[in-house]
Formats: structure tokens, C-alpha cells, sequence
């Protein structure tokens, strides 16, 4: 299927690497040009380096902290005015620490917020004026499972991406007449550096090891395994694409079959 997308321009944060780094990837192998960004100059550049190399594209790379407030606004004008314009936007950052709901302080909160929500909003903010000038505007925001499924130890994450939920699904619905459609995409545990850092966590307060506690996890999908970056990209690149002109407010799952409820 042509997913229509060669020639399009989009702006995936979070970018140098796990979901964002291949969904920039997928997105560069349809033939869109895209602007990639994230903290990291080093991991960044190299994340740019691999994607020229697989795809013989050269990403725009742009540096730079989400969670500073002017940021996104910055990021989508230099990324806008680099490729004339703005089609896609993929809206996704790092999520919160993990924790029990008693040992998390108010800064804590604050923080998390400001990382996993308010992060998302700014960005849109700054995208719509370029969005309503595209014939093909499309918008993902990148959550988690966890608002379906709650997990365990994972409070801030569990509480505050609702938030983005219910963001996307409102936009889908008040900016539908501008043709902009709104998604989100729900992983579930998939491999990437941010699972590995959790597990390292997990293991260190049950005295196992980081392998086994990804073995454990992975028993939760009927597939035995683990997600791979690639798999969630391409379901996200898809919702990206005009190809699904007709679906916009849908939270879709990519999980594997972990989670196991009815709707």
C-alpha cells in the first residue's frame, strides 16, 4: 500500500533514540523529510548519521530540552522554516521516573508534568499555525499503555498521560474542521533504552537481575517477547499517514496483546 507520504515534512521529537529514533527512521524510508530532535547532541548526531545511512536521507537535527518552556516554540519554527512548512508532527518525550505514590514529592510532580504532558501541549501549540497551511496534517502524540492498564510502581506515568489522552482526543474533535487529524499511540513494553532503565529499577529493589526481569515482563504477551522499536514506528507511521485519512481521536494500542482488557 502507498502510504502517500514521499515528499511530506515532519518534526519527531524525542528523537535520537527508542520509539522516536524509529519512527524518524520509518518515516525517512517513505521519503518524508524530517527534522529530528533531542537532549543529547552526541546520541543525536548519531541518530542522524544512522538514518542518512539506511536511508541515504540526511535528517535536520536539532538539540535542545523539551521540558524548557520556550523550547518547543523554538524547535517547530527552525524545523518549519528548514523544510518550508510542517506536515507531521510527533509529539513524544521522555517519561517520569518510577515510584510508589508516598515517595513522590510535590517537585516531583511539578516535573513530570511538565515532562509528560505540558511538553506535548507546547509543541501543538507551536505546530498549528503550520499544520492548517498542510493538505495532509496529521499529529501523534506518543503515551503509554499504562492509561488503559495501570502499572505497577509507575504512578507519575499512570497518572499524568491521561492527561495527554484526553488532550489528543479533544483536539481530534475541536480542530477536525481545520483538517488536522489528532492520534495516539499506546506502547506497551517494548525494547528501547527507557524499558531497560525501568527494569534496571525494578531489578535493583527485587535483588534480580535486569534479564530476568525481561523475561517476566515478556510472559505477559501471548508473543512471549517484548516489542521492537520498529514494530511500534510503523503503527504510528501509519496513523501519520494520509493513507488513514478517515481516522483521527483513536488511542491505539501496540502492545503485543498485554493488555488485556475489552476496550
Amino acid at each position: 500500500m502507498d502510504l502517500q507520504l514521499k515528499g511530506l515534512k515532519a518534526l519527531v521529537t524525542g528523537s535520537s533514540r527508542g520509539l522516536g529514533f524509529a519512527t524518524a527512521m520509518e518515516l525517512a524510508r517513505e521519503g518524508c523529510s524530517v527534522v529530528i530532535n533531542g537532549r543529547n547532541s552526541n546520541n543525536l548526531s548519531k541518530a542522524a548519521y544512522q538514518i542518512e545511512a539506511d536511508t541515504g536521507f540526511k535528517p535536520l537535527a536539532i538539540p535542545g530540552d523539551l521540558t524548557e518552556p520556550e523550547f518547543p516554540f523554538q524547535l517547530v519554527r527552525q524545523a518549519a522554516e528548514a523544510m518550508n512548512g510542517l506536515d507531521l508532527l510527533v509529539t513524544n518525550s521522555g517519561g517520569p521516573p518510577p515510584g510508589r505514590f508516598e515517595d513522590i514529592d510535590d517537585s516531583t510532580w511539578q516535573n513530570a508534568i511538565n515532562t509528560s504532558f505540558l511538553c506535548h501541549t507546547r509543541l501543538i501549540r507551536a505546530g498549528l499555525p503550520y499544520l492548517r497551511q498542510s493538505r495532509a496534517a496529521s499529529v501523534i502524540t506518543v503515551t503509554s499503555y499504562s492509561v488503559k492498564q495501570p502499572l505497577p510502581n509507575l504512578i507519575l506515568s499512570n497518572s499524568i498521560r491521561l492527561a495527554t489522552i484526553g488532550l489528543t482526543k479533544s483536539l481530534a474533535l475541536e480542530l477536525g474542521e481545520d483538517g488536522i487529524r489528532f492520534n495516539s499511540i499506546l506502547p506497551a513494553w517494548t525494547m528501547t533504552e527507557r524499558v531497560e532503565e525501568l527494569m534496571a529499577a525494578r531489578a535493583l529493589a527485587r535483588r534480580t537481575t535486569i534479564e530476568e526481569e525481561l523475561a517476566q515482563q515478556a510472559q505477559d504477551s501471548p508473543f512471549k517477547r517484548m516489542g521492537r522499536p520498529e514494530e511500534v514506528a510503523k503503527a504510528a507511521v501509519f496513523l501519520l499517514s494520509p493513507a488513514a485519512s478517515y481516522i483521527t481521536g483513536v488511542m491505539l494500542t501496540v502492545d503485543g496483546g498485554m493488555y488485556k482488557g475489552m476496550l
